[in-house]
């Protein structure tokens, strides 16, 4: 059996020991070497090879966000950041995944957590789901650090509360990037309420929806309870929360936030919010689900399609893991299955169904 070669890199020697005896269980996975800085990491990727790399964020000397960019233009190796759990290091983990980050991982108790173990299970499946070159090993048309988008001059947004369509969306591991790509190319005279559901933990959506905010022409916001949708507007459920949308009057729409418990591991789950959309009346629906590990959504999508909405599924060439759009696909439940750059479109055009 050929094993994952992973290099762990992480100033405190502690974290360093902790990170390789959480993989040392797994015996498809083989810690090759460590390194205290991203200046080391760059020196030993040559002789070492790896497969993976978990990648620190706060490091001397050279950081992990200065040496993310330079590990993918030079060696396209998927690169796992593991970030604290504060503001600070949720803002620096949303600037990795535009970078290039396969995913990331979030520290429990900050930059050195005894209490790693507890996210090993989420840490080990990333790095095996990272090590199938063919989700990672793309065309660079999909697949590279993105240029920030330039927004036009914002339009004009409908400030009425009344709302005829409403775009939901599910994704998980590269998500942030993908949702960058759709939502940078959704207008502000866009009329539909978009609705999203990003696996996240808390603290993480509220960075990823301000930045998204600041370089989309819709308006971006972390969803909260009781909100009104308006068209042109975009909400996206707080980690640790699942979202549902409530008719509150005929065609006035609310957010519904709660912690029931997860559902297949998620919450916020994807089925929640699409199973509640799909309950909705006199209103047009269009759904899509992005790149992502597992199946979260399918289920809702077959019950959006069966209500009649327009569905969507990310194609396997431009996804970062095609689990999610494949499940949705399986189910037979998909009306239009395009790469990544073609999904604004598919959620934008006319109106025919």
């Amino acid at each position: 059996m050929n094993r994952i070669k992973v290099l762990v890199v992480d100033d405190s020697a502690l974290m360093r020991r902790i990170i390789s005896d959480i993989f040392s269980k797994e015996p498809d996975i083989a810690v090759v070497g460590t390194a205290r800085n991203g200046k080391e990491a760059l020196e030993a990727i040559p002789k070492l090879n790896p497969d993976v790399i978990t990648l620190d964020i706060e490091m001397p000397v050279l950081t992990g966000l200065e040496a993310l960019p330079m590990i993918w233009r030079k060696y396209k190796i998927p690169t796992i950041m593991l970030s604290s759990l504060t503001q600070d290091g949720a803002v620096a983990t949303i600037q990795a995944l535009e970078l290039g980050a396969f995913d990331f991982v979030g520290k429990p108790s900050g930059s050195i957590s005894l209490d790693l173990a507890k996210v090993g299970h989420e840490l080990i499946g990333k790095v095996r789901a990272a090590a199938k070159k063919e989700q990672v090993v793309r065309s660079t048309k999909y697949f590279r650090p993105l240029p920030l988008p330039i927004p036009e001059p914002p339009k004009p947004v409908p400030t009425g509360n009344r709302v005829e369509e409403i775009i939901a969306i599910g994704t998980s591991t590269g998500g942030p990037r993908a949702l960058q790509v759709v939502l940078s190319h959704l207008p502000a005279t866009l009329k539909a309420a978009v609705v999203v559901v990003q696996h996240m933990p808390p603290g993480f959506t509220k960075s990823l929806a301000q930045r998204l905010d600041q370089i989309c022409q819709v308006r971006v916001h972390e969803a909260e309870h009781g909100q009104v949708l308006q068209e042109g507007h975009v909400y996206i459920a707080p980690g640790d929360y699942h979202l549902s949308i409530v008719e509150h009057r005929p065609g006035v729409f609310e957010t519904r936030l709660n912690q029931q418990p997860p559902l297949g591991g998620h919450r916020p789950a994807v089925d929640i919010l699409f199973d509640s959309v799909a309950e909705l009346k006199q209103v047009r629906l269009r759904a899509a689900i992005l790149t992502g590990m597992g199946g979260d959504g399918s289920n809702g999508m077959v019950k959006i399609k069966q209500r009649g909405g327009f569905t969507i599924a990310e194609a396997q060439e431009s996804c970062v893991v095609f689990g999610m759009p494949r499940m949705a696909i399986a189910k037979g439940c998909v009306d239009s299955v395009v790469p990544l750059d073609r999904v604004a479109n598919e959620l934008t055009k006319a109106w025919t169904r």
